[in-house]
């Protein structure tokens, strides 16, 4: 058994000033100092650090590590063209091992960052056993919690994509979400066939990341993308409705009627130079929201700043969003994956798992539980490091450094990995 001692304690919803926590997998209790009571504990003194439950992000695209660096003839006018001349290039040559390496990779960035959950979107061009790949790399070896899907995209062989999502639902159900690219790749005939395949297995899916996917949808169909998979009885309560840059307010009624969720990425939609997503209307409609990184980058501190400042941007207002806004962001994440994974994660209370991280910070103001989340947004997110990122109650990262041996052994691997990615790549005309 492990106690952490003389911490700062805060949770996005307790503070405490002094406190220490018990723990081994799970939380065993959590108290203030003058009630802490040393049993031959492993003990861990905490002094002028805070201790915070790790991030989660709730939209990656592991695959995409390996184009860091990666340079391709790129003249894009549009975001279409964006996904023709770099993304679906680079998807279609990677192989299952690639995908094992690829999660080796990014689950080595995410813990230095403090991020110990992934909700993860796949794409490959080797699609069987897939998903399983990366849950072996990113859960098994790297013994982070995630949630995969396949992207389900008429450029694939669509039999093999339903297969992949459906046969990794069944041995996975905790971990498994349907995947779908975006309207612009999805015939009605494929609409079709997911329907009767996947049953009401939540989805996870591309909506509006640019207009081009609205404007597509408008073409092609005679409607917008939500009354489109709405009608294929495709949006079920819990599914992950992401981007979402150019929706009508009728198609956030039914996102809110059907218990989805809009997962925005703001730092990939500037990158693309999409439009920015427009928080404040989703929350008017009364949308939980929760944030990815789009696969860019593995630091979700950004992440939140982002969306924050931007958000005030777009709406010409610095009072648009609030940081309780952002505080209920980060607790949303908390909650899916915690009743998707079926534990208890983002609060250090008694019964969650002992899934948390320790920061250097000593404030020079006042710090209590009325601004803790000032305190964590405007002077740590700038420049977020945690020193130690702890799993299940073990050390993952301890003092900046990677602590386990077999992901340490695995990482040094992946250049071998990237290089045959970009070989592969590169080698086609």
């Amino acid at each position: 058994m492990k106690a952490i001692i003389n911490a700062r304690i805060y949770d996005y919803k307790n503070y405490i000033e002094n406190g220490y926590v018990v723990f081994d997998e799970q939380i065993k209790e959590v108290g203030k100092m003058s009630s802490f009571k040393d049993k031959d504990y492993e003990v861990i003194d905490a002094k002028g650090k805070l201790l915070l439950p790790n991030f989660v992000c709730n939209h990656a695209h592991i695959y995409s590590i390996f184009a860091r660096g990666l340079s391709l003839p790129f003249n894009p006018h549009n975001f279409l063209e964006i996904l023709e001349q770099m993304w679906w290039k680079l998807d279609a040559k990677i192989t299952n091992q690639i995908t094992y390496y690829s999660g080796i990779a990014a689950s080595y960035e995410f813990l230095l960052n403090g991020v110990s959950t992934v909700i993860d979107h796949h794409a490959s061009g080797e699609i069987i056993g897939s998903l399983s790949s990366l849950k072996a790399s990113v859960c098994d070896v790297a013994h982070m919690k995630g949630i995969f899907c396949f992207e389900t995209s008429d450029r694939y062989n669509i039999s093999k994509c339903i297969k992949e999502n459906v046969s990794f639902f069944k041995e996975n159900s905790k971990n498994a979400l349907f995947g779908m690219h975006a309207s612009m790749t999805l015939s009605n005939e494929t609409l079709a066939l997911i329907k009767k395949e996947f049953g009401n297995i939540p989805l996870h899916v591309h909506v509006a990341e640019s207009k081009m996917d609205e404007e597509d949808s408008l073409k092609k169909y005679n409607t917008s993308i939500i009354d489109r998979f709405d009608k294929y009885g495709l949006i079920n309560k819990d599914s992950l409705i992401v981007h979402g840059v150019a929706l009508s307010d009728h198609e956030l009624d039914i996102i809110k009627a059907r218990g989805a969720y809009m997962v925005v990425n703001t730092t990939s939609n500037m990158n693309n130079a999409v439009g920015l997503p427009n928080v404040k209307k989703y929350l008017d409609h009364g949308i939980k929201v929760m944030v990815g990184n789009d696969g860019l980058n593995s630091n979700m501190a950004s992440e939140y700043m982002n969306v924050y400042y931007t958000s005030h941007l777009l709406n010409e207002s610095p009072t648009t969003l609030n940081l309780g806004d952002v505080l209920n962001m980060i607790n949303n994440s908390y909650d899916y994956v915690s009743n998707k994974l079926g534990i208890k994660l983002g609060k250090i209370e008694k019964g969650y798992a002992s899934d948390f991280m320790l920061v250097n910070y000593s404030p020079f103001t006042q710090m209590d539980e009325s601004n803790a989340f000032g305190h964590v947004f405007f002077g740590l997110l700038p420049s977020f490091k945690p020193c130690d990122v702890l799993v299940n109650g073990n050390y993952e990262v301890k003092n900046y450094e990677v602590q386990n041996k077999r992901l340490i052994a695995e990482f040094k691997k992946c250049k071998n990995f990237a290089d045959e990615l970009w070989h592969l790549v590169k080698e086609e005309k």
